[in-house]
């Protein structure tokens, strides 16, 4: 199973917030493997879309899931912010 698990999930904010972070994370991980200016670009703009999309999320009741999707934000911010550092 993934890390991040989108079966049968609907279209609420919490799984909204977990697509959003699992495309940052695809978009991170691909400028980290083809690091140009382009691709960052999209990385940050993934992420800023997942910002906003697990701030929605922190509206819900569910708070296990919105820490869980805020972690692993959290590490999509990180390798991004070395990739950066890198350059």
């Amino acid at each position: 199973m993934s890390r991040y698990d989108s079966s049968l999930q609907s279209q609420n904010p919490i799984s909204q917030a977990q697509n959003a972070v699992e495309k940052a994370h695809n978009a991170v991980s691909q400028a980290m493997t083809h690091p140009t200016e382009q691709s960052i670009q999209q990385a940050t703009n993934s992420l800023q879309h997942a910002d906003l999309a697990v701030e929605q999320a922190g509206l819900s009741r569910n708070e296990q899931a919105v820490e869980l999707a805020e972690e692993l934000l959290g590490e999509e911010h990180a390798r991004l912010n070395s990739l950066k550092d890198e350059q």
